[in-house]
């Protein structure tokens, strides 16, 4: 039984804090979920009717300024203007998970980290298997590896499934290392040849915002624009502009000092995920997403080695990589999984992260950027894995969907409603001395309703 006792729990209860944190920021993400669903399905009616010239007119209208190379399509505004502030969201959430969430510390971190490193590379194995098998192309190794958080949380939103906090941290984290390999992916593999000034100046740019940061100065007036240039930089420099947003976000200080109720980190998260969410992403859907879907298209992307790749990727490599590694994980670690859940609750989570719509959309953009068809046809692969995935989380989920219910109304049952859920003060004393009294005064409220029901009826029953 000691031997039992040491084992740590996987899925176990989140902290009050944490907790907190992951309620509010999911909260942000299901709400901007829906919107980047809506800007898909907007983009897909757009690009299959009449009005598809407009649609691609639009996509493709050029504007900005010439001379500092910035002269880009709408397209490109979106994916490498907007997704900075999507990835800058990301550096943010990644350097809190580091100081302050599941990723602090080391052990408790092995799992959810393995987890998502093995859900990226058995999509990519499985894409490489497939075109290597089917003499296909092996540049879109990387499309199927990413999880889009918001997507799959508007997943759960339409089905109408409220996951308990502790797999909700799960997909979370799992969602934020995969950001981080993704940006890494990226960074590495998609950087074009390198103009060393400008890259030089986006590295002067970064010391000096960090600079500021340090030394306490306030006021966005000093550091959007700075934010700015860093940016107009890093797109000159060859390397993805994304990459300038992770990295002022990770310069940010997300631990608390004595006195704040947020750190700065947290701070501007709240402020600017909701313009990620609610506008950047959805932004960047709307003008990725609209690709010509027929018949012929749909079963182009079950035939061609390239898309069959991305769907088997998303769908099967990314469910059986999730899984597999965290079981392998828990297993070697021997981490005892929460006694409320299940195993198949995991794998329902890991089919969940098959979605792999934003990232994997710019992933595909950038992977086969020479050739205009076959990257439609990719983005049309990476919706249509994404589809199947949603569709096999939303059964494996809705199976699991009352004992889901229970647990989250345990989690957020408050009798003494003091704000605090039951389930995190049943250590504290004060906390019993409060329910027994709440309790005893529910109870003499039914004796007295009881002695006036019986005064009212008489002694023998019949109306007094």
């Amino acid at each position: 039984m000691a031997a039992a006792s040491n084992q740590r729990k996987f899925l176990g209860r989140l902290s009050l804090p944490e907790r907190t944190f992951v309620t509010d920021a999911l909260r942000t993400e299901t709400v901007g979920g829906v919107l980047l669903l809506i800007a898909a399905i907007a983009a897909l009616i757009w690009a299959n009717t009449p009005l598809s010239d407009s649609y691609d007119a639009l996509r493709d209208f050029h504007l900005g300024p010439a001379a500092l190379g910035l002269d880009l399509s709408i397209q490109h505004w979106a994916a490498d203007g907007l997704l900075a502030i999507f990835f800058f969201v990301a550096g943010i959430e990644l350097k809190r998970e580091l100081v302050a969430g599941e990723l602090r510390d080391p052990k408790a971190a092995a799992l959810p980290v393995i987890a998502a490193i093995s859900g990226m590379a058995v999509p990519a194995l499985v894409y490489t298997l497939v075109n290597v098998i089917g003499n296909g192309s092996t540049r879109g190794w990387a499309v199927p590896t990413a999880t889009d958080i918001a997507f799959a949380l508007a997943v759960l939103a339409v089905i109408g499934t409220s996951l308990p906090s502790a797999l909700r941290a799960f997909l979370l984290t799992l969602a934020v290392v995969d950001d981080l390999f993704a940006i890494l992916i990226i960074a590495v593999f998609f950087t074009s040849e390198l103009n060393f000034t400008a890259l030089g100046g986006a590295v002067i740019g970064l010391a000096v915002f960090w600079l500021l940061l340090h030394k306490g100065v306030r006021g966005w007036y000093v550091y959007v624009p700075l934010a700015l240039i860093v940016w107009g930089l890093m797109y000159n420099s060859g390397v993805h502009a994304t990459i300038a947003g992770v990295a002022m976000g990770l310069m940010l200080r997300c631990s608390r000092r004595e006195g704040e109720e947020h750190s700065p980190g947290e701070h501007i998260e709240h402020l600017v995920r909701p313009i990620s969410a609610g506008l950047a992403v959805p932004l960047f859907a709307l003008f990725s997403a609209g690709v010509s879907v027929s018949g012929r298209a749909i079963g182009d992307v079950f035939t061609q080695p390239e898309t069959l790749g991305v769907v088997l990727g998303l769908v099967v490599g990314k469910a059986v990589g999730i899984f597999g590694g965290t079981w392998l994980a828990a297993r070697f670690t021997r981490a005892e999984l929460n006694e409320d859940l299940a195993w198949p609750d995991v794998f329902a989570v890991a089919t969940l992260a098959g979605i792999g719509f934003t990232v994997s959309l710019l992933i595909g953009e950038l992977a086969f950027a020479g050739d205009p068809g076959l990257t439609d046809e990719i983005k049309a692969a990476v919706l249509m894995g994404s589809l199947i995935a949603a569709l096999l989380a939303g059964v494996l989920l809705k199976l699991r969907v009352r004992k889901y219910r229970a647990l989250v109304d345990d989690e957020e049952r408050d009798e003494d409603q003091d704000g605090i859920p039951d389930v995190y003060e049943l250590e504290n004393p004060e906390y019993h001395l409060r329910m027994a009294a709440i309790h005893e005064k529910k109870a003499a409220e039914h004796r007295r309703l009881a002695e006036v029901a019986g005064a009212s009826r008489g002694d023998d029953g019949r109306p007094a």
